[in-house]
């Protein structure tokens, strides 16, 4: 009798234990190494492997040298077992045809995507990716501090911010909006920062004036896109109300969970 209940418990501890390593959901980052933002991935990354083990789900991460390489991952195949693709400052400029092809696919099938700073400095790309971000990047002055405002205390990326929110970034500017369906969830106030600092130029071209957006989400060709301006300083990983919320509940809500009761 005692033999048939230790094998009993056994059975049940198995089964818990199969049953908790079970993962929410899969997220691919994807980054592109360049010289503005070297300093800035390895600790992205670091951050990204934290907030996998804390909430719980599977992380994978693929550059030209990482633990996967591109070739791997952006495959038909493989991201069928994907729910999240993350540009973390990459454009998509080092994906053959075949690549794009296949992550064409992923949206159109319902997949999540969070792009992150310099994913927008995609002039050279074409218009579907365009349209995928929202917006094309056009110039940016030194990096200060500034205040942001939340547009949408609704969303789950913004929900947890003070309606004005201090930071230091680089503050992008923008061309049009290239998609009709943008909701806005951040602006900078560009009174409390000088958009003709840049590095003893005086010309600076495309300051955005009274409406400054920088980040936004919206549903684009079938799949949900999410697009936040901040994360170009290595720091700004570390801080829990930008990395530990925003950028996690952007991924939260990429995946189809994580919405409030607003919406």
């Amino acid at each position: 009798m005692m033999e048939r209940i230790k094998k009993s418990m056994l059975f049940i501890c198995l089964l818990l234990c199969l049953q908790g390593g079970a993962q929410q959901f899969k997220v691919l980052v994807y980054t592109s190494p360049d010289r503005w933002h070297d300093a800035t991935v390895p600790i992205a990354i670091q951050k990204f492997e934290e907030l996998a083990l804390k909430h719980h789900f599977n992380l994978v991460w693929a550059q030209n040298s990482g633990s996967k390489g591109v070739r791997d991952v952006f495959t038909e195949e493989y991201l069928k077992s994907v729910d999240v693709i993350v540009f973390l400052h990459s454009r998509g400029y080092d994906l053959s045809a075949e690549q794009m092809k296949n992550f064409k696919s992923f949206i159109r099938k319902g997949g999540g995507f969070v792009g992150i700073h310099a994913v927008t400095a995609n002039k050279n790309q074409e218009p579907w990716f365009q349209q995928l971000v929202g917006r094309v990047f056009t110039d940016h002055p030194e990096e200060q501090t500034a205040v942001l405002t939340v547009k949408d205390k609704t969303h789950p990326a913004t929900f947890h911010l003070p309606e004005k929110w201090i930071w230091t970034d680089e503050w992008y500017s923008y061309g049009p909006a290239l998609t009709p369906n943008q909701k806005i969830l951040l602006e900078v106030d560009e009174k409390t920062y000088d958009p003709d600092r840049t590095w003893g130029d005086n010309n600076r071209f495309n300051a955005m004036g009274s409406f400054h957006p920088i980040s936004w989400y919206q549903e684009f060709d079938g799949g949900r896109s999410f697009y936040t301006t901040l994360g170009h300083i290595p720091k700004s990983f570390e801080d829990p109300w930008f990395f530990g919320t925003h950028i996690w509940w952007n991924l939260l809500a990429a995946t189809g969970l994580g919405k409030t009761s607003n919406e």
